[in-house]
C-alpha cells in the first residue's frame, strides 16, 4: 500500500516541482487577490502541510500539526525538493498498522481518521493548491504548463 500511496503523492508533486520550476525566478510575493497567500506563502503552506500530514500519522496523534515548519532555505524548489525527499521518507516509513491506526483529530477538524484517510486528505489538500498554483503561474505569464498530474 505504501508503493501506491507515495506513487500517487508523486504523480501530484512531480507537477508541483515543475510548477515551482517555472515560477523560481517571478516575484514570491505575487499575490493574486489582495485576501490570497503570496507564491511563497501558498508553496511553502503545500509543501509543509504534507510534511506534517505524513508526520501525524507516523506519530498516531495531532502535535506534530501544531509545529512551527522549520524554513531555513530560501530557494524554493529547493525547499520544495527537501520536503518532497523528508515527506517520502516518511510515507516509505509507514507499517499497515501507522496507516490503519485511527487518529483524533477532533481538536484540530472536528474528527477522528485512520491514518491511511489522512494521507489521502494531504494530497487531495496538495492537489486543490496545486490548482491555485496553476493560476498564479498563469496570471504570472507562464503559458507552457504541464498536465495537473504525471505518470510516476
Amino acid at each position: 500500500m505504501n508503493s501506491k500511496l507515495i506513487n500517487h503523492f508523486l504523480s501530484h508533486r512531480a507537477v508541483t516541482l515543475e510548477l515551482i520550476s517555472k515560477m523560481q525566478h517571478d516575484n514570491p510575493e505575487f499575490k493574486p487577490a489582495e485576501t490570497s497567500m503570496t507564491t511563497e506563502e501558498l508553496i511553502t503552506h503545500m509543501l509543509t502541510s504534507m510534511y506534517k500530514f505524513t508526520a501525524v500519522v507516523k506519530a498516531g496523534n495531532a502535535q506534530p500539526l501544531m509545529q512551527e515548519a522549520e524554513i531555513t532555505e530560501t530557494n524554493l524548489l529547493k525547499l520544495a525538493e527537501a520536503y518532497t525527499e523528508k515527506t517520502v521518507q516518511i510515507l516509505e516509513s509507514l507499517t499497515d498498522e501507522d496507516l490503519n491506526q485511527v487518529i483524533d483529530l477532533k481538536d484540530v477538524f472536528g474528527f477522528s481518521v485512520p491514518g491511511s484517510a489522512l494521507i489521502k486528505m494531504g494530497i487531495e489538500h496538495e492537489v486543490n493548491h496545486k490548482g491555485n498554483l496553476f493560476v498564479y503561474a498563469r496570471m504570472l505569464g507562464h503559458t507552457d504548463l504541464p498536465m495537473y498530474v504525471k505518470k510516476s
